[in-house]
């Protein structure tokens, strides 16, 4: 039995052939017009989004590592990979010998573009796929490479993909409406809404690449990404409509009625998924005024339009998004109500049979997501449950899976991370128990990320406040006896969309297009503490922005709380 405690290690990829691959392709003239010194393989798909297809798990093929988060980079005699605090742990066990672990927010690690400038001979040419590394890093990487004397080359043929055998094909899953019941406004009514934002901006096209922001904007949801009711697709936004670019197999009698219902005014039209660069590139020959992108579009896009026609900047309907209305609101709350009596009834039911059942991690996780099937709405989960025992619980986002299952126990701590997809909302909640004693240490750090949390529950704060000013407030309390942890407090969640969501956030970090925070925004909240090795403690609410009654108000600016949507609380006996 304590053998079956320890942590699981899976075992490390064996990259040595495919660096070898990739190596001699970096030479090769048939893929790359001069030879490279440096090969980029970042995390994202064409759309950035955070969690992927299996068809562009390029970084994960390469390097064995497959937390969501980091940045490989290969030289003719390098391997390094680059990841936050979230997967410092996991990055170690995954990778084999060929790979050095970058850590990044560690003081003394470089950036990526530092450490090519460094250890690049003069001259070099670093490349990367350009539809896989936005607008906002391609530049400032461009310009430090060149002042080094480097060169940044885009290489249209992924050489992930020639590398890759068996490749996963593309999905092409079916798209299905949601209602106004559901969503509270027409795509109509954001259009229009749009057309504002685009007139002050003097923007005559506005180009849509994130996922979400397109499920949003034409209250469509879909099943290309596990876990996110998202599709694949582009949309460009005119003054007289709009059009969608999207797999012709997925446009179906039902998506084209309901976009007719729902436009209105706006017209419409459909066009196949990869005609978009063409597209670009024909209405962007003669423009007046600006085509609006997301600094966060792939270079390949933004590139196509004239530099003084470009804006780049955070996208209006990455806010309107974030800032729900009344119904998605009411939705949120009622998500919320049934995925609490979910998780107390796979609490209880854990409790009662930790003793006569051999209930694992695996086998718990399965559990619960059956006690969510029986809610009404109930779509699937929002990300894989994070069921983790003792050691496992202190890698942040560790995955069970046959190969590291464990049982759950009453001599170990048990961290419970999930969430659901309802059509109303989206939920992601932890919680962290010991069925047994837990150690003096354990309840201290327990309590210290329960002061945290509450402590961020309680804040009254400033309109349009940036969120990483709340985020020592979730810390202090570990501070204070030299703890900490290596993730942010707090992020935005979608309504029956993505389970992470900006443009805000609550993080020791900085971030770039936190407009600030605003009444009707939804956050987690989620202090935590972990102990390589040995244990782990996160505490993790969904909470709304609401407007506070405050005595007093500054220069009226208008203060906001926070109001807990999670509607259980679920005690040991």
């Amino acid at each position: 039995m304590r053998s079956q405690l320890l942590v699981a290690m899976t075992q490390a990829k064996n990259t040595t052939g495919f660096l070898k691959q990739l190596r001699e392709l970096m030479h090769n003239s048939r893929y790359v017009g001069a030879t490279l010194n440096a090969y980029i393989v970042p995390s994202n798909d064409a759309h950035n989004s955070e969690y992927l297809a299996d068809c562009d798990k390029r970084r994960a093929f390469i390097s064995g590592f497959t937390g969501s988060a980091g940045t490989a980079i290969i030289t003719h005699d390098a391997a390094c990979m680059w990841t936050d605090g979230r997967y410092y742990l996991q990055a170690s066990q995954e990778m084999d010998t060929n790979w050095t672990l970058m850590k990044e927010g560690i003081p003394g690690t470089p950036t990526q573009g530092a450490w090519l400038s460094k250890h690049l001979p003069s001259g070099s040419k670093v490349g990367v796929d350009p539809h896989l590394l936005t607008y906002s890093k391609w530049n400032p990487l461009k310009s430090q490479l060149e002042t080094a004397g480097h060169k940044l080359v885009a290489v249209e043929q992924n050489l992930i993909d020639v590398v890759w055998e068996n490749k996963p094909a593309i999905p092409c899953n079916p798209i299905h409406p949601l209602g106004l019941e559901f969503t509270g406004k027409s795509v109509y009514e954001k259009w229009e809404k749009i057309q504002e934002h685009m007139a002050n901006k003097n923007a005559n096209l506005l180009v849509l690449t994130a996922l979400d922001e397109i499920a949003y904007f034409l209250n469509l949801r879909g099943s290309d990404i596990e876990y996110n009711p998202v599709f694949f697709s582009y949309v460009l936004i005119t003054k007289t409509g709009y059009i969608l670019f999207v797999d012709p197999r997925k446009y179906n009698p039902d998506i084209k009625r309901h976009l007719k219902e729902q436009s209105c005014k706006a017209n419409f039209e459909v066009r196949d998924y990869d005609e978009i660069i063409s597209t670009i590139k024909a209405m962007t020959v003669d423009i007046e005024g600006f085509a609006w992108f997301s600094e966060n579009s792939a270079y390949a896009l933004t590139s196509l339009v004239p530099s003084k026609h470009l804006l780049t900047e955070l996208t209006p309907v990455a806010l309107m998004k974030a800032v729900k209305n009344e119904v998605e609101i009411k939705g949120m709350r009622n998500a919320h109500i049934k995925d609490a009596v979910a998780l107390c009834c796979y609490f209880s039911w854990l409790e009662n049979n930790i003793d006569k059942l051999e209930i694992t991690e695996v086998s718990g996780a399965e559990k619960l997501e059956q006690f969510r099937a029986t809610q009404k709405d109930f779509m699937g989960p929002s990300f894989a449950t994070i069921n983790s025992v003792g050691p496992h619980a202190a890698i942040i986002h560790y995955h069970p899976e046959k190969s590291t299952d464990v049982r759950i126990t009453r001599d170990n701590v048990y961290l419970c991370d999930s969430g659901g997809q309802y059509r109303d909302g989206t939920t992601d909640v932890t919680r962290t128990f010991h069925f047994g004693t837990p150690t003096p240490f354990q309840k201290e750090c327990y309590t210290r990320v329960l002061k945290g949390r509450t402590q961020i529950a309680t804040m009254i704060f400033p309109t349009k406040i940036k969120g990483n000013c709340l985020d020592s407030f979730a810390r202090q309390y570990l501070w204070s006896v030299g703890l900490d942890y290596g993730h942010g407090t707090g992020h935005g969640i979608g309504s029956y969309l993505n389970v992470h969501e900006g443009p805000m956030g609550v993080s020791w970090r900085h971030i770039p297009d936190d407009p600030g925070l605003e009444q009707g925004m939804f956050l987690s909240n989620e202090p935590g503490y972990y102990e390589d090795g040995k244990f782990g403690v996160r505490i993790e609410d969904i909470v709304l922005i609401t407007e506070a009654r405050t005595p007093y108000n500054f220069s009226n600016r208008g203060f906001l709380g926070l109001k807990l949507l999670l509607w259980f609380r679920y005690k040991l006996r």
